[in-house]
């Protein structure tokens, strides 16, 4: 055989590898797409006869469903993604300037041993189960945290969120934030973590060079380059916390108002946690109105996700 047919036969192979890599990568991104496509249409009609269906006889099913406390299916999701959305968006006021403090410590300061320590420890903590930080934050945490509570809403009650007095046992939103803070607090670190570590080493001797600090290096050469990341690290803790169930079932009293007071139990309520305290007990009508309203957070958790990529879209560019 000559080399020439060597050859052909060679290229005929790597177009053969090509073609078969590209389809399996195709498959598996339309894959992806159906199993979207699936749940989005499940949950749609399942939901459909409470939400587009007869309003009378789907007002009668809420007010019996809620007990009264909602006549209507809009007017008993309001206040579930109302919790939702402020629990998850504190959870992430606390843990974000955190998270990128200790991703920045383990890239840029710690000695080399102890950043490894450190990562270790980080990508464990990101592992836990959430039912063990529902444990931790519900026999640990809530009695704990009482007298800060009680201190908050003494010394800055007249600002309306920390309007007193507290609630006896903690079992309020801002004790929730803070259980959600640090289950999303290592996984905002890790992703950050690995986008810092990846910043041009010329870049940052450059910066040194030019009589930068080491913060200002920082600040000028590391943060810029790791913007985009600091944002999908960002919008990916907070898609844990708005479908976080167990934690916030374990902890949160709940309540059905459209409330900031943080400080006092019986207020918010998530959608998710909603659904699983509510669902053992639902009949027929009320698994469609938990499965509508798990609609609703399906489609509030993509456009969260669907703004944060044009986010980070325009942040890379």
């Amino acid at each position: 055989m000559s080399s020439q047919d060597n050859a052909a036969r060679q290229a005929n192979t790597g177009k053969t590898g090509d073609i078969v890599f590209k389809t399996i990568a195709y498959a598996a991104g339309i894959l992806i797409l159906v199993t979207l496509a699936a749940v989005f249409i499940f949950l749609l009609f399942r939901a459909w006869p409470l939400i587009g269906g007869d309003q009378a006889a789907n007002t009668q099913t809420v007010e019996s469903f809620t007990g009264g406390k909602a006549h209507n299916f809009w007017q008993y999701v309001g206040p579930l993604l109302f919790g939702t959305v402020l629990v998850s968006a504190l959870s992430l006021i606390i843990a974000f300037f955190i998270s990128i403090g200790i991703a920045l410590f383990i890239s840029h300061y710690s000695p080399k041993k102890l950043a490894v320590v450190l990562s270790s420890v980080v990508d464990l903590l990101a592992a836990i189960p959430s039912v063990i930080y529902g444990l931790w934050g519900g026999l640990i945490l809530v009695p704990a945290i009482g007298p800060f509570w009680n201190w908050v809403a003494k010394y800055l009650g007249w600002i309306p969120i920390f309007e007193g007095p507290a609630a006896s046992p903690a079992r309020t939103v801002a004790t929730v934030a803070v259980v959600l803070a640090v289950m999303i607090l290592p996984i905002i670190t890790s992703v950050s973590r690995d986008i810092f570590l990846q910043t041009p080493r010329l870049q940052e001797e450059a910066a040194i060079g030019l009589g930068a600090t080491k913060w200002e290096m920082i600040k000028l050469a590391v943060l810029p380059f790791g913007k985009s990341g600091i944002i999908s690290a960002s919008m990916l803790g907070l898609g844990r916390a708005l479908g976080e169930t167990m934690a916030v079932l374990m902890i949160l009293s709940p309540g059905l108002t459209y409330s900031f007071k943080l400080l006092q139990a019986s207020q918010n309520q998530t959608i998710a946690a909603n659904i699983a305290a509510q669902y053992p007990e639902a009949n027929e009508l009320g698994v469609s109105t938990l499965i509508g309203t798990g609609l609703v957070l399906f489609v509030i958790t993509f456009l969260v996700n669907f703004i944060a990529r044009k986010i980070t879209e325009k942040a890379s560019a």
